[in-house]
């Protein structure tokens, strides 16, 4: 296996056009090529919220060693119409190259780059000579690229007989887009491309997935057996996911009339007694709150994914952002424990999806997996799983024929740990009763000033165990440089460009590490505080405006960060983002 690139050992490709053109398609398909080939693969999408008409691109990074996020700069632009030229030149690295269609007509001041190489194929042409609808260009510009980089067509051509399985027709023309692209490549530009990605011969059995992916089958694997949801950007793809999968995980999934419906309905099937789940974004929660407060009240254990994206109000739809934070924190009326977890990458989303499970059940609380576009909608290749590795542990949820007990069943028993017996809805001899007001142990309406104390202390009494829990759960991991000479921290989605970021600050000879909060509730400030001792200067590095971590750290530990990076224009950190205002502060 050999990976050449124009500045470490990874090549950077950029695939643009219009919407509909098949942009996210094409990049993956790139990507599940390169990694059954042997390389470890990120790619992540960048698209406006229109169906069809404005611009889209898609980035792509392939190394011999594992990559977290998306390089700064692009080896290869596989530009499917002019539009894309443009706005993309300037994000070239020296050396690099453009294919693009050989009818597209650049003039010198158009360019103005004169250390590029340009790659004109015929796509249209090929597309026609195939019989092909227009849309299979972006396949003719797959087979040239591959050519370029001294990858082998048979291996890309695998990956469309998997993915378009059944269909013949449309396997064999894509085939053969491959081919001319590729021979066509060979033939008129052969070796000269330095960027190089020669397969090893074995694949490594790897997979390649998002986020999304992760989280929909963390909940499988965990036993969820309801997920309702309403569509939103960019949740949506968990609740089309288990749709296709619903028969075969012995799922019911339903997509309700808004987010109150999904979230009630959620609460409903929890309350039967089943693993259930919703997922939606900052303005689907919203509606949601008030029936997560029902949920707490009624100590139903609840699971839902939030996938952030930029605000006030709509925002921008399509792209990402970390500024719900304090808001996941502090939801709904009123005081009560709950989980909040943000995984950093897609195996974190996988294997925290099954935890936010067990902790919601064990402690009959709301458990929220944080995530963002950019995290839940970028494609990473990753080891399989480890079914295992996660257990299920459904709490104190007693299956039984019937209620023997002398003493009458109360779905609300005051304990010491707060927690009190679940018990199937139709059990013999028990009644369960579910009250959004202040209730007694058995669940009946009360204002009496000693019991509304006590059910309240109950309820936060879980709260001492439930940390102790997360506190063996790994909630703040450290990676890099013990003696650093600065710490970079962070949570959810900076945890790729963050981890890009030391590999560069490392070969600079800048010894530094990269702090990630992992579980926000119940907040490890011990953890926290232990992994900032000794780290030489802190940055905090965010996607909001307000450092919403900072102040989630301040308030737990009284700490201030003095730098603190923030980007707000909902794309992602770019490794070199990171690296720059490190040296600023050192």
């Amino acid at each position: 296996m050999k990976c050449i690139g124009f500045r470490d050992n990874s090549v950077s490709f950029l695939v643009g056009g219009q919407a509909g053109q098949g942009i996210t398609r094409s990049g993956s398909l790139l990507g599940k090529a390169l990694m059954r080939g042997g390389f470890h693969v990120f790619g992540a999408n960048d698209y406006p919220s229109v169906i069809r008409g404005s611009h889209n691109f898609y980035v792509l990074r392939a190394s011999d060693e594992e990559v977290h996020s998306q390089a700064d700069t692009v080896d290869l632009l596989l530009a499917l119409n002019k539009e894309t030229i443009l706005l993309h030149k300037d994000e070239l690295t020296e050396g690099g190259g453009i294919i693009y269609d050989e009818q597209t007509e650049l003039s010198k001041g158009e360019l103005e780059r004169g250390d590029i190489n340009m790659y004109p194929v015929p796509l249209n042409a090929i597309v026609e000579e195939i019989g092909g609808p227009s849309i299979m260009r972006n396949t003719v510009a797959l087979g040239a690229a591959i050519a370029l980089v001294g990858f082998d067509a048979e291996i890309m051509k695998g990956v469309i007989s998997d993915t378009f399985a059944g269909r013949g027709g449309i396997i064999e023309m894509n085939h053969r887009a491959v081919e001319m692209g590729f021979d066509y490549a060979r033939e008129n530009y052969g070796d000269g491309f330095r960027c190089r990605l020669e397969p090893s011969g074995e694949n490594p059995g790897r997979i390649m997935l998002t986020g999304n992916d992760a989280v929909a089958l963390g909940a499988i694997q965990a036993g969820c057996k309801f997920y309702a949801a309403y569509p939103m950007t960019p949740a949506s793809p968990v609740l089309h996911y288990l749709a296709a999968k619903d028969m075969e995980a012995e799922m019911v999934v339903i997509q309700p009339e808004s987010e109150i419906a999904a979230l009630t309905m959620v609460l409903g099937a929890a309350y039967a007694g089943v693993r259930a789940m919703t997922a939606t974004s900052g303005g689907g929660f919203c509606l949601m709150t008030e029936a997560l407060g029902l949920a707490a009240m009624t100590e139903t254990p609840v699971v839902l994914m939030i996938g952030q994206r930029p605000g006030p109000s709509t925002g921008m739809a399509t792209y990402s952002a970390q500024a719900d934070l304090l808001f996941t924190i502090h939801a709904s009326q009123g005081e009560f424990p709950r989980v909040v977890v943000a995984p950093g990458d897609v195996a974190e989303c996988f294997y925290l999806t099954m935890e936010a499970f067990n902790l919601a059940e064990k402690y009959q609380v709301p458990a929220i997996i944080l995530t963002d576009k950019y995290l839940i909608e970028s494609h990473k290749s990753t080891e399989p799983f480890d079914p295992g590795k996660v257990g299920i542990d459904r709490g104190d949820l007693l299956i039984v024929d019937e209620w023997t007990d002398a003493e009458e069943y109360k779905r609300y028993k005051i304990t010491e740990s707060g927690v009190s017996p679940r018990i199937l809805l139709g059990t013999r001899g028990a009644t369960v009763l579910a009250n959004s007001n202040e209730h007694t142990e058995y669940g009946y309406t009360t204002t009496d000033p000693e019991r509304v104390m006590a059910m309240g202390e109950k309820r936060f009494r879980k709260g001492n165990a439930l940390k102790k829990e997360v506190e063996d759960l790994n909630p703040v991991k450290v990676y890099g440089a013990e003696d650093a000479e600065v710490t970079i921290v962070g949570w959810g989605s900076t945890k790729g460009p963050a981890l890009e970021a030391l590999k560069m600050l490392r070969r600079d000879g800048v010894k530094a590490r990269f702090v990630q909060v992992v579980y926000m509730a119940p907040f490890p400030a011990e953890a926290v505080g232990a992994a900032l001792k000794g780290g030489g200067k802190l940055l905090l590095v965010e996607a909001n405006r307000t450092a919403q971590l900072g102040a989630l750290i301040k308030l737990n530990s009284g700490f201030t960060f003095e730098h603190f990076l923030s980007k707000v224009d909902g794309r992602p950190f770019n490794p070199g983002e990171i690296y720059d205002k490190v040296k600023e502060v050192l």
